[in-house]
């Protein structure tokens, strides 16, 4: 049985180099990290990613990205 090949990319994420599965959508990222998609906003290659287009953004190899957690506290 062959193997499945898996092909991998490099993005910057939060200033650090990171490796993905290609064809990561943004939604799966943000899973991936395991974090809660509603307390996240999302900069992709320096320019904020709307919420309702996660799911259907590709992230390519080289791609910049910023996540940045809302805390709430008092």
């Amino acid at each position: 049985m062959p193997r499945k090949m898996t092909t991998e990319m490099l993005i910057t994420l939060n200033g650090e180099r990171r490796s993905f599965p290609a064809g990561t959508t943004l939604l799966e990222l943000v899973e991936a990290l395991n974090l809660e998609p509603e307390r996240v906003a999302i900069e992709f290659n320096r320019v904020i990613a709307r919420r309702d287009s996660w799911k259907s953004t590709e992230v390519e190899g080289g791609a910049e990205i910023e996540i940045v957690m809302f805390v709430g506290g008092g």
